[in-house]
């Protein structure tokens, strides 16, 4: 084992990214960690698929570390000819990454796999061969007559891309890090804070359906009331290519914890979080975001009467694909500085701008 896997709880994290967690179907991730969660803290759940974990004490204010469980996705919406599988896209794809990729459809007597077809190049003229894939170009193959596959597949069967995470090199990759490795990091986080006497109620929870709007970030918002927050999530390394550094920060591997400054995230918990990753040199990089974040924190700043709140994220590489890639060194940061950042708080911390 590498010095970098040695970094961070593997064993975790691959339980996490081996589930198949789509939008609103998150319930094999959230089991996870919530085991996970109940060796330490204290557990809850909401009806809407978010999960809870807290340490301090339990009549105090709330601070919310945010990192969703879901992962893109894809809903069967029709059984046709000789079975094959139409689908439309949860979440953000590109349809050129799913060609040829193994699907597992959580089917409700029990999953099945199945492959994503395309015409082969044989039969593709020379106009087709110049086009991109689209969506509804593409099907699932699972074997199965059009009689047995409706039979077993009904409308509305969530799916994921078939993965398993590996290390190559000393990098993760797996689909889903964007962002199990965030609801990873939360949990974390929250376990380095153990075994102290906590001024604060700190509650990690892993969230649903971001991908489609942060709803569950909305709803646990709402629940936890909390007097501000951080949302973990997945930034784009800038050192793969056609990736502009100038719109994205300088966000290398290796560089630390991402942080976001813009007008929506909390200045007062930006500074903060500085001096916390200065104090104990915790590497650490920053990124421009004029409006919104696109994480979380989105939802959960707009809570109530308001939730001051930062995005501290993880630098990687082919987000959205079958094959995302982080390294371990960037996680260990992120984990680091959100305990740091808590542990220096004040037990009356003012976050006013």
């Amino acid at each position: 084992m590498s010095s970098q896997q040695q970094h961070i709880n593997r064993e975790f994290l691959f339980a996490l990214l081996r589930e198949a967690a789509p939008r609103g179907f998150e319930r094999r991730a959230a089991d996870v960690w919530k085991r996970e969660a109940s060796g330490f803290a204290r557990v809850s759940e909401d009806h809407y698929g978010n999960v809870y974990a807290e340490l301090g004490p339990e009549d105090a204010p709330a601070i919310a570390l945010l990192g969703h469980l879901d992962e893109i996705g894809l809903i069967v919406s029709h059984v046709g000819d000789e079975g094959f599988l139409s689908v439309l896209g949860i979440g953000g794809w590109d349809p050129q990454v799913l060609v040829g990729q193994r699907v597992r459809l959580l089917a409700p007597d029990g999953d099945i796999i199945g492959v994503v077809g395309k015409k082969a190049i044989h039969v593709l003229d020379p106009e087709e061969r110049k086009q991109a894939s689209r969506l509804e170009d593409l099907w699932i193959d699972v074997g199965l007559s059009q009689e047995e596959a409706r039979a077993r597949i009904p409308v509305g069967t969530p799916g994921v891309i078939e993965q398993e995470p590996l290390w190559v090199g000393d990098k993760i990759v797996s689909r889903a890090l964007d962002n199990r490795v965030g609801a990873f990091i939360v949990l974390e986080a929250l376990r380095a804070l153990g075994g102290e006497d906590l001024k604060h109620r700190v509650v990690a929870v892993g969230t649903s359906q971001e991908e489609i709007g942060s709803y569950g970030a909305q709803v646990g918002s709402h629940r936890l009331r909390p007097v501000a927050g951080v949302a973990v999530d997945v930034t784009h390394e800038t050192r793969q290519p056609g990736v502009s550094e100038k719109k994205y920060g300088v966000v290398p591997f290796g560089s630390g914890a991402n942080l976001a400054v813009g007008p929506l995230t909390s200045p007062v918990i930006l500074r903060q979080m500085i001096a916390a990753a200065q104090e104990k040199e915790i590497p650490y990089t920053l990124s421009a975001n004029p409006r919104l974040t696109y994480t979380d924190a989105d939802t959960m700043i707009l809570s109530r009467s308001g939730v001051p709140a930062a995005v501290v994220s993880v630098p990687n590489r082919y987000m959205h694909s079958p094959n995302e890639m982080v390294d371990a060194r960037d996680v260990r940061a992120c984990i680091d500085l959100i305990a740091a950042w808590v542990r220096s708080l004040d037990a009356e911390p003012d976050f006013t701008r």
